[in-house]
């Protein structure tokens, strides 16, 4: 029976699996075609202020070449159903262009991107070539105070509310996060992992206003 479930965690895609696929498909089927496929109904992105990516994509056309990316970190809930990746994105002449950074959430098999956001190159997390997953404790303990959910945006909220914010956690409340986008477009990140003790942050982005 153990060895079975062994057998079937390592089936399961992982959301770094999810990001070189992804990337993959960015470069098959086109840029924009591949953020549709992947984002969850309710994913966020920055324009610079936060808006729903199911209205930003609607109608968006593929440019003709696709930018490329690769996860070079990837923090992960202890129940391994939610994950954040972050990592080096190039441009189409393959000159590096600055950091990405996705939350990804799990279910069942499949796996659907929730934030996306990104910045300069300066502040990203080192490229590494092979990522560097990092996983919360599995502590038998209740996991501290419970991270707040997300609060609930309208479409419209999400694109006139002059400091937009924003909250997630896994459904084991082991990794969570928040964001905030103040009115002149600069946005931060915070991602916290539960060691077994308290909630450590792991990664912290800030990107200035465009």
């Amino acid at each position: 029976m153990i060895a079975a479930l062994f057998l079937a965690a390592a089936a399961t895609p992982t959301a770094v699996d999810a990001e070189y696929a992804f990337a993959r498909d960015a470069q098959r089927v086109g840029q924009w075609t591949a953020f549709r496929k992947w984002s969850d109904k309710d994913a966020v992105m920055f324009t610079p202020q936060a808006v729903w990516a199911r209205d930003f994509l609607r109608d968006k056309k593929d440019p003709p070449k696709a930018i490329t990316w690769r996860p070079s970190a990837s923090f992960v809930s202890c129940d391994g159903r939610t994950a954040v990746n972050t990592g080096p994105w190039f441009g189409v002449d393959g000159k590096a262009g600055g950091y990405f950074t996705t939350v990804w959430q799990r279910e069942r098999q499949d796996w659907r991107w929730a934030y996306d956001g990104g910045g300069p190159l300066k502040g990203g997390a080192a490229p590494n070539m092979k990522p560097r997953i990092q996983r919360a404790a599995c502590s038998t303990r209740a996991p501290g105070p419970p991270i707040a959910p997300p609060p609930a945006l309208t479409a419209k909220q999400a694109r006139t509310t002059p400091e937009d914010n924003g909250r997630g956690q896994s459904a084991d409340r082991t990794l969570g996060w928040d964001w905030k986008v103040d009115k002149k477009g600069v946005r931060t990140l915070r991602v916290y992992l539960w060691n077994g003790v308290r909630y450590a942050q792991v990664l912290y982005n800030e990107i200035p206003a465009p």
